[in-house]
C-alpha cells in the first residue's frame, strides 16, 4: 500500500468500515457497479478471485475508482495472489480461511489482510500471522451470541467485520455487541441487479451505519 491507500484503509476501518462484495461480476459491469457504491459512499471493494475474468474485473475497478476508494481480491486461497493485487496496486486481501502463509504474503506485499475465521484458534493464528482486520463468516449461522464469547479473547483494537447473511436489517444486533463493520454480499450485489437499485441498497446501508454510529445521515 502507498501512503494514500493506508490512509484511506485506516479512515475507512474507523469511520465508514463496510465492504462491498461482488461475487459474480463481470468485467463488462464492474464500472458501473462501481460508480454506484462509490456514490453511495462506499470505499472499500471485494472482487472475489472465483468471479468470472476476476482479474481483468480488479484491474477495471482499480482503474475507474477514485484514490479515496479500495479495491481487492477476496476468497484469496494462494499467496502468489499476493504479488499479483500489488502490481495492481488492490491492496484488499480478503481470504475465508485463516492461513499463515497466504497472509505472510500479503503483509510481505504490503496489502491489508482481511482474513476470515470462525474459531478462537482461527482468529488468533491470523492475529499472530499479520491480520489487519479478521472477518467472521459465517457470521449469521453462528449468532451474536457466538461472536459475544469468542470476542472476548480477541485483540480490542483489531476490527472484526461480520458476513455472511449480513443485511440492513440485522447490522444493529451485531453492532451491540461490538462488531467493527460489515462485508454485504447478494442483499447488495447479485448478477443482472440494475446498477440504480445497487446504488439504493448502498446508501441504505450507509446510513444506517451512520445511524448505529450516532453520526445520523451525515457521517
Amino acid at each position: 500500500m502507498n501512503e494514500t491507500q493506508r490512509k484511506t484503509l485506516d479512515e475507512s476501518l474507523e469511520t465508514l468500515p463496510l465492504v462491498a462484495i461482488l461475487r459474480g461480476i463481470t468485467p463488462e459491469e464492474v464500472e458501473g457497479v462501481c460508480e454506484a457504491l462509490v456514490g453511495a459512499g462506499f470505499r472499500m471493494i471485494e472482487i472475489p478471485l472465483n468471479s468470472p475474468r476476476s482479474w481483468e474485473s480488479i484491474e477495471r475497478a482499480v482503474a475507474h475508482c477514485p484514490a479515496s476508494v479500495l479495491v481487492g481480491a477476496g476468497t484469496v486461497l494462494d499467496g502468489a495472489d499476493a504479488e499479483r493485487l500489488a502490481r495492481l496496486g488492490a491492496p484488499l486481501m480478503v481470504t475465508p480461511n485463516s492461513d499463515a502463509d497466504v497472509i505472510r504474503a500479503g503483509v510481505d506485499h504490503g496489502l491489508a489482510p482481511m482474513i476470515g475465521c470462525m474459531t478462537p484458534t482461527e482468529a488468533l493464528s491470523a492475529v499472530r500471522s499479520g491480520a489487519r482486520a479478521l472477518k467472521l463468516f459465517p457470521a449469521a449461522r453462528l449468532g451474536t451470541g457466538y461472536f459475544k464469547d469468542i470476542n472476548a479473547i480477541l485483540p480490542s483494537d483489531l476490527p472484526v467485520l461480520a458476513v455472511g447473511g449480513i443485511e440492513r436489517g440485522n447490522m444493529a444486533e451485531w453492532h451491540a455487541v461490538g462488531v467493527r463493520g460489515f462485508g454485504f454480499g447478494s442483499n447488495l450485489y447479485k448478477p443482472g441487479r440494475g446498477n440504480d437499485e445497487i446504488a439504493d441498497i448502498a446508501a441504505d446501508l450507509v446510513a444506517e451505519w451512520h445511524r448505529l454510529e450516532g453520526r445520523g445521515s451525515e457521517g
